[in-house]
């Protein structure tokens, strides 16, 4: 097979990364159809989950930021391969994945101050979180509509921070109402 056909990928004929187009869009995740931003969240729920219960919130929120870094590095490599510098492909979704943990991190700080058990994590806090996060994502109100229009893997990665940030400030609030503080 010559380099130029392998530099394009399997099923849409458009350039393909190599590895960091994998792990830009979690393999097959990205590519599920339907709602690829919403399986990449799931994700983010489950890898937030594991990484809290292996090492509280400290791990969680290294492995956050390491994931914004890969996702950041990765996503110019697909946007470079695909010759659309200024695109969100809807198959990357490791954006979705840093937003969602992010989403997360009251969470994981109050169960880990507290000095709540790996297994605990409340549904309440999780759905709170994977929803005000997609709400943010799809409906995208300023300041994350203003993130996306950064150019390239910074617009890409910051609309999802950004929606991150806020859903985990509205988590801080409303645990604070749930549980009396306010």
């Amino acid at each position: 097979m010559s380099r130029a056909a392998s530099s394009q990928h399997p099923t849409t004929g458009r350039g393909h990364a190599g590895w960091p187009e994998t792990v830009a869009t979690l393999g097959p995740v990205g590519r599920l159809p339907g709602a690829p931003g919403t399986y990449g969240s799931a994700v983010g729920i489950g890898l937030a989950w594991a990484l809290h219960a292996a090492g509280g919130a400290w791990l969680m929120i290294s492995a956050t930021l390491a994931i914004i870094a890969l996702g950041w590095w990765t996503t110019t490599r697909v946007l470079a391969a695909r010759d659309t510098p200024d695109a969100d492909p809807g198959d990357v979704v490791i954006d979705e994945v840093a937003g969602q943990m992010i989403a997360f991190w009251p969470l994981s700080i109050g169960l880990t101050m507290a000095g709540a058990g790996p297994e605990v994590w409340p549904w309440p806090g999780v759905v709170f979180g994977f929803l005000a996060f997609r709400a943010l994502d799809i409906l995208k109100p300023p300041p994350v509509s203003t993130a996306e229009r950064l150019p390239g893997a910074a617009g890409v990665m910051a609309d999802d921070i950004v929606a991150g940030l806020i859903t985990a400030a509205a988590a801080t609030l409303a645990a604070g109402v749930a549980h009396g503080w306010i």
